[in-house]
This record gives C-alpha cells, sequence and structure tokens, in this order.
C-alpha cells in the first residue's frame, strides 16, 4: 500500500480520483485544501479522502477493501493535517450508514436528516454554539411575550435589498435575530462581509447579529458530493440546514418568524426558500417573502454591486447600497 497526499493534486492524479469518486457514487469538489488517496500494489486508488477549510469530505472505500481499516486510516490522517494547521473542531456531512465508523473516530452526531448526516469531533460543539446564542441575545428578546424574527444573510455585499428586507422584517417583531453565513469564497472576505452588516444595521437596535458559524449553511456553499444528482444533494442540504433551524436553533432563541427576500433570478436559492416554506411551519415558525426592492425597475442584487465594484461603476453603486457601506467599498482594496 502506498499514500498519496497533497495540498491541491493535480492532473493525472486528480483525473485519477475524480475516476475512483465517480465509480463509488461519489463527485469530487472543486476547490479542497488537501487530499488523500490510498494506493494498491498495482498503483490503484483504493481508499481516499479530502478536507475544505474544516470539513472532511469525499471519503471513500473501494467496496473489496471496506471494513479494513483503510477509511478509518483516512480520518485519522485528515484530523492529523487539520490539528497540524491549527484546526481542532473538525465537521463532517456524511451518509447515514457512515455514522457508525465516524462515532468510532470520535464524532458526534449534530442532526440527521433523509440521506445526510452532520458530525462533529466536539460532543458539546453544537450545545456551545446554543449557549453562545442566548449570550448574545438581550434577556428581554427570550421572555415568552416578545415576537422574535429571523433571517439568514449572505451580504456579498450588504446592500439596499438587505436594508429593505430588515425594515420589513422588524414591522412584524419585536427583535430580528440576523445570522451571517460563513465563507470567503465570494469577492469579499467574511470578515468584510461582517463589518459591512455592522455599518449597514448601526442605526437598528432591534437587530441582533450573530457572527458567521459553520452550522449555518448558505444555499451556495450546500456540500453534494454524496449524491450523483446536484439538485438532490441541495433538497437533502436543505432539510438537514432548516431541520437543524428549525428543531434545535429556533427554540433556543424564541423564533417564531423566519424572513426571506423574493427570489427571481437564483434558482437555487428559489429552491430553498420554497423548502423553507414547507418545513418551517411543521415546527410553528411563520415564513414571510418579502418583495425584493428594486433599482431603476431591477431588483437589486448583490452579484450586481459586485459586477459594478469590478467594473469601478462608483455613481451605481452608490444607489444600491447604505451611504456609509458605499464609503466602505469606496475606500476598500476594491477601488484604488
Amino acid at each position: 500500500m502506498m499514500i498519496l497526499e497533497g495540498n491541491r493534486i493535480k492532473g493525472r492524479e486528480m483525473e485519477r480520483l475524480v475516476s475512483f469518486l465517480d465509480r463509488m457514487g461519489l463527485k469530487f469538489e472543486e476547490g479542497m485544501d488537501y487530499s488523500v488517496c490510498i494506493l494498491d500494489d498495482e498503483g490503484e486508488i483504493v481508499a481516499s479522502g479530502s478536507v475544505h477549510e474544516n470539513v472532511i469530505k469525499c471519503l471513500a472505500a473501494a467496496p473489496a477493501y471496506r471494513g479494513t481499516g483503510l477509511a478509518a486510516e483516512i480520518v485519522n490522517h485528515l484530523v492529523r493535517y487539520e490539528v497540524e494547521r491549527g484546526i481542532t473542531h473538525i465537521m463532517v456531512y456524511t451518509k447515514p450508514e457512515n455514522e457508525g465508523l465516524f462515532s468510532e473516530l470520535g464524532f458526534f452526531t449534530i442532526l440527521q436528516a433523509p440521506g445526510i448526516l452532520f458530525m462533529e469531533n466536539q460532543k458539546r460543539g453544537f450545545g456551545k454554539y446554543l449557549e453562545k446564542l442566548r449570550q448574545e441575545t438581550p434577556p428581554k428578546a427570550l421572555e415568552n411575550h416578545c415576537v422574535n424574527g429571523s433571517v439568514v444573510v449572505n451580504c456579498n455585499p450588504f446592500t439596499l435589498g438587505h436594508d429593505f428586507l430588515i425594515e420589513q422584517a422588524l414591522k412584524e417583531c419585536d427583535h430580528l435575530h440576523l445570522f451571517l453565513v460563513p465563507g470567503d469564497r465570494g469577492m469579499f472576505s467574511e470578515k468584510e462581509r461582517l463589518e459591512m452588516v455592522r455599518i449597514g444595521i448601526r442605526d437598528k437596535n432591534q437587530v441582533i447579529l450573530h457572527e458567521s458559524s459553520p452550522y449555518v449553511i448558505s444555499p451556495a456553499t450546500f456540500p453534494v458530493y454524496f449524491f450523483k444528482e446536484q439538485f438532490q444533494g441541495r433538497q437533502a442540504n436543505c432539510r438537514l440546514d432548516l431541520e437543524l433551524f428549525s428543531d434545535k436553533i429556533a427554540p433556543c432563541l424564541h423564533i417564531g418568524k423566519r424572513f426571506v427576500g423574493e427570489e427571481p433570478i437564483c434558482a437555487v436559492t428559489r429552491s430553498y426558500n420554497e423548502e423553507m416554506r414547507r418545513i418551517l411551519p411543521r415546527s410553528g415558525i411563520k415564513v414571510t417573502e418579502i418583495e425584493r426592492k428594486t433599482y431603476n425597475h431591477v431588483p437589486i442584487s448583490a452579484s450586481e454591486v459586485r459586477r459594478l465594484v469590478e467594473r469601478k461603476e462608483l455613481t451605481y453603486i452608490k444607489e444600491m447600497v447604505p451611504d456609509g457601506v458605499y464609503e466602505y467599498i469606496k475606500d476598500s482594496r476594491f477601488i484604488p
């Protein structure tokens, strides 16, 4: 047996890894930070796994080698790699039938939904997250008579569309929990997005901001690698994310409403909103879809603002974001 490893396996090795995963019924996700493969004496891949940030992905072992400990060897190798670069909180999205394997390796189930299992290597990791959410929440917002709402946003960047969504939501609740999704995949980093949100809500005392967390998943970054069809994968991840919110997060914060912007452009987000309207009311959470704010009769979108930033069209950017956010973008690294 031999081990092939690398921060980004490339070329012929990547082709072999993609082909192996395809035979195992998995799809290789682009952008992995690090991958490891175990090869047999003929040089064929018989087991593999990868990590992206703090998430283990694409774990597989050939049928003839299942039960031989190779999958456990891969996971242990990936965990050591993560720890060596300072990451100790590790998560995995996997198939429910892999729960026993990961449990034996020190992982704990956060939530299971049809077709997908979410686990982490900290026994009280999610419990500590819920405690943190309550600590960030003013005591009066936890009183039973309060009407609490929520929005989950990417804000890449914060636009007048986000501002309008928040203003409309505040008309229907006493406090609004704002959850920022994690990740640095877009034009603006997570830190920059957070700063723009803080600027955008600085005059809104009813808004309770919760910084990004790996427990809040963006529709754009759903892990779909263990589903042959992306649509099937997104549906499963929608259910996982929404059930985690409705079963765990919302009861912790007494949230009874969730607000979303109408989605005329992105099919993935529109599908997510549809699942939200189907799943959340089962737990007594009302879902309200708010019509998008427009500029020149076109819905304001963060993607359009990003396009304008790339083209350095400041005049139009100013019409689509709050004044403070405009000044932040204008003074940022994006516009010399």
